[in-house]
């Protein structure tokens, strides 16, 4: 009983954050504007000078761009939660007979929605430079689930740090110190084996590294030319995708729910 509370209150809140979106549509257009800029900025700037072997270099930059995209539009949950405690949002939810939880579900449930609706525009926007899909019409489906199912994961942590820090500009500072390191020491621009040996270890057990393999191997944008993966993330990146979105919710699903209590009890 509690559960269907939890969740019906849940779908009110992400309502309210959804009709937010609608209202102040600048969320959504600068959301995707960073995605699309760089897109055409490493299609056109740098993919002249990096050769992947066996394929052309926007078919595999795409699959980098869609998780890096889905982790900043995940940070989207931290700073709304930050903001809503700023702004005495959180202490109105407090005063009305709903779940707890609904506000964390709700927020992390809207922006899930947010982000599919961004790595549609980015598709498309990666057919117009030259990105194609080689594998079934289930697998490329497969593809967005994977990347939107780790954005979802990935939102409860942002939601535990906006939680903790309670300030949008401290939480905006944090978020991007933590996401430009993971997003770029991967493979998501550059093939992994590339880079220098200390930096290629980390890159190997990044998540962010399977998750993007994952997203390309069912996209079927590889190249049987390309070196085979000696680690066991990037040998079965769809199992260690699904694996990292497993780890990342049991840890953090709790943490959120045990900061939100604190935060609100302040």
């Amino acid at each position: 009983m509690k559960l269907l509370q939890a969740l019906a209150d849940g779908s009110v809140v992400a309502k309210r954050n959804l009709i937010k979106i609608k209202r102040v549509p600048d969320l959504l257009v600068f959301s995707t504007a960073a995605p699309i800029m760089f897109v055409l900025l490493f299609a056109y700037v740098f993919g002249g000078s990096i050769e992947i072997p066996g394929m052309d270099y926007q078919e595999f930059l795409m699959a980098g761009i869609f998780a890096q995209t889905v982790l900043f539009g995940a940070t989207i949950t931290g700073s709304g939660l930050a903001e809503d405690i700023t702004k005495g949002i959180i202490d109105r939810f407090r005063s009305l007979p709903m779940a707890r939880s609904a506000v964390l579900v709700g927020r992390t449930t809207s922006d899930l929605v947010n982000n599919a609706l961004v790595v549609v525009i980015m598709m498309i926007t990666g057919l117009i430079v030259g990105w194609r899909i080689h594998s079934s019409p289930l697998e490329a489906l497969a593809a967005v689930g994977i990347l939107l199912l780790f954005a979802y994961a990935f939102s409860w942590a942002m939601a535990w740090i906006g939680l903790l820090v309670r300030s949008p500009e401290v939480f905006n500072n944090a978020s991007f110190i933590f996401i430009f390191p993971i997003t770029y020491i991967a493979n998501t621009f550059v093939q992994a084996e590339k880079l220098p040996s200390v930096l290629r270890h980390i890159a190997e057990w990044n998540p962010v590294s399977a998750v993007t393999l994952a997203a390309r191997e069912l996209f079927g944008n590889t190249s049987p030319l390309q070196p085979a993966p000696d680690v066991w993330p990037l040998q079965h990146p769809v199992l260690a995708s699904l694996g990292w979105v497993v780890v990342f919710l049991l840890i953090f699903v709790p943490l959120a729910n045990y900061q939100y209590k604190r935060a609100v009890a302040r």
